[in-house]
């Protein structure tokens, strides 16, 4: 009795191993969260380099605000940058990120229309309001575009 035995190998190459993942900064959630934290940095530095605010307690909310959310993004690009989302799975991250960028639209939205209202024709605190508008409108986009994934219908 006769018995052929046959083996074969299959070899399975990886591209997207790496440590880090620069492909994320070419798709539209990566091109967005960049937008985003450039024009929070850029609406915090308009307001801080300026002395003499015409309304102190107004752009003292406006930089906690921008701060604040400066920072979460920063945080957002890091963790999709270095992959860290998959490592920790008990978090549910699109809906983290989509309850993140709804408290921060209207938070941001409301300080920014507090610095145009209260900016008393300085241009760098009319410029910083701006940049949260544009930055108000990014994270509208960014909400619009992770509704689907983070509230969306789940596959069963």
């Amino acid at each position: 009795m006769s018995h052929t035995v046959i083996t074969t190998t299959t070899t399975t190459v990886r591209s997207g191993d790496s440590v880090l993942n620069t492909g994320y900064l070419g798709t539209i959630p990566g091109m967005l969260k960049i937008g985003q934290t450039l024009s929070l940095l850029i609406a915090f530095l308009c307001v801080y380099c300026v002395h003499g605010w015409p309304s102190w307690h107004a752009f003292c909310f406006f930089e906690v605000v921008a701060l604040w959310f400066l920072l979460a993004f920063l945080i957002f690009l890091l963790m999709h940058l270095f992959r860290l989302q998959g490592k920790m799975p008990c978090i549910n991250w699109p809906l983290t990120e989509f309850f993140h960028y709804s408290v921060g639209c209207v938070l941001l939205f409301i300080a920014s229309i507090i610095a145009s209202v209260k900016s008393g024709g300085v241009s760098a605190l009319v410029a910083g309001s701006v940049f949260g508008f544009i930055a108000t409108f990014l994270m509208a986009v960014n909400l619009w575009t992770s509704y689907s994934m983070a509230c969306g219908p789940q596959a069963v």
